[in-house]
């Protein structure tokens, strides 16, 4: 299920490679809160984290509705794509914005993993998603920008050697427009050294995510992605790829949780009766699959459009709101069936329940989707 799978090929060497990393991998990397180093490592000499790089720079040049199907099945075999999946897209800013020199320098290496470019440094403090209101401020000294401030909730910067970082260059009462004056920089963060301070944040889920304190950050001039204060729309350039590519990973983890429960529910037998035959048990499931298979239609069209360079604003996002809506409904159904040894660690249902639920609320919340589909596809005013 389903029947007519797209991209077979793609999906059969990702599952290949994944049965090599069962359920137990998984199990004690969440326990023990660690990186899946060994397979993201297998998965980057594979190439399959280059996907969306062009071959002139040493990736396979796939298009979005190849590399989504690549996310989904991780997740669908029980892995985690989120300790990895933005080293396939984070630099898609650099490639869409970056100079002939910035691209032919770091994009190869990039390609090959010896540049792990996984850490995004956006979100703060005090901005939440309002992403206009940035405090971090990149100060112009000569040949280097000098970097003060504070991020939080940035996942993978131990596992990464660059950080893209968006960053306030022109103060915001001096701005003529608020989605000016916000500024794009590759960091190096082997050369930052104690100018980057990195704390982890303990969370419910292993996501290896962080807050960030700038102290005199010194970033070369030559490290600018684009234009100086027009950060904020190549960033917005890229979000429509991460959100069908997050969606992706939701429908991994719808399926695998539907996989799961009916597979358990055959076998489960109470009252002398499998409880698959319960209606109880098979109705939820059924609605989660038709929930599944509906938002995986708009994930494809998200992505049809996104690859033939056409507007997919309101398609991605629906996409990512759906996605994650039919992974949670899923997730509970699946719960459900397990009864209680759905909350037993050995059964990885409450680990999957745990990461899936990420998805609600992150790359950006469901309400903020709805919000944008309110203001931008129906007309009704802004709300906030």
């Amino acid at each position: 299920m389903p029947s007519m799978e797209q991209c077979p090929e793609i999906r059969e060497e990702i599952r290949k490679l994944c049965r090599k990393y069962p359920d137990e991998y998984w199990r004690k990397l969440d326990k023990d809160d660690e990186y899946p180093e060994h397979f993201v490592q297998e998965l980057t000499d594979a190439g399959w984290l280059a996907a969306l790089i062009p071959e002139q720079y040493g990736g396979s040049g796939l298009t979005v509705r190849e590399a989504s199907v690549i996310l989904e099945e991780v997740n669908r075999s029980g892995g985690n794509a989120a300790a990895c999946h933005a080293q396939m897209y984070i630099m898609g800013a650099l490639l869409r914005h970056g100079s002939d020199e910035q691209k032919a320098r770091y994009l190869p290496k990039i390609a090959s993993g010896d540049i792990r470019l996984q850490a995004f440094g956006v979100t703060e403090p005090n901005a939440g998603s309002d992403t206009t209101q940035l405090e971090t401020f990149a100060r112009r000294d000569g040949d280097y920008y000098i970097v003060n401030g504070a991020k939080i909730f940035i996942s993978r910067v131990q596992h990464s050697d660059m950080m893209l970082l968006l960053a306030r260059t022109t103060p915001a009462a001096e701005c003529p427009k608020k989605t000016l004056g916000l500024s794009v920089f590759l960091v190096d963060l082997q050369e930052a050294g104690d100018a980057v301070e990195v704390r982890k944040i303990d969370a419910m889920i292993n996501h290896e995510t962080n807050q960030l304190f700038f102290h005199d950050l010194k970033i070369p001039k030559a490290n600018l992605i684009g234009e100086e204060d027009r950060g904020f729309y190549y960033i917005l350039d890229g979000m429509n790829a991460e959100r069908i590519l997050v969606g992706d990973e939701s429908i991994g983890d719808a399926r695998w949780f539907i996989d799961r429960a009916v597979k358990y529910g055959k076998e489960r037998v109470i009252f002398g009766r499998p409880i698959a035959q319960n209606q109880g048990i098979q109705f939820p499931l059924a609605q989660a699959y038709a929930q599944t298979e509906a938002a995986d239609l708009m994930r494809f069209r998200a992505a049809e459009l996104f690859d033939t360079s056409q507007a997919c604003g309101p398609e991605a996002n629906m996409a990512k709101l759906l996605c994650a809506q039919a992974a949670w409904a899923a997730a509970n159904a699946a719960l459900d069936t397990h009864g209680g040894y759905g909350f037993a660690a050995e059964y990885d249902v409450e680990r999957k329940f745990r990461e899936c639920r990420l998805f609600s609320i992150a790359p950006i919340s469901n309400n903020m989707i709805l919000n944008y589909v309110a203001e931008h596809v129906l007309g009704m005013p802004r709300s906030y």
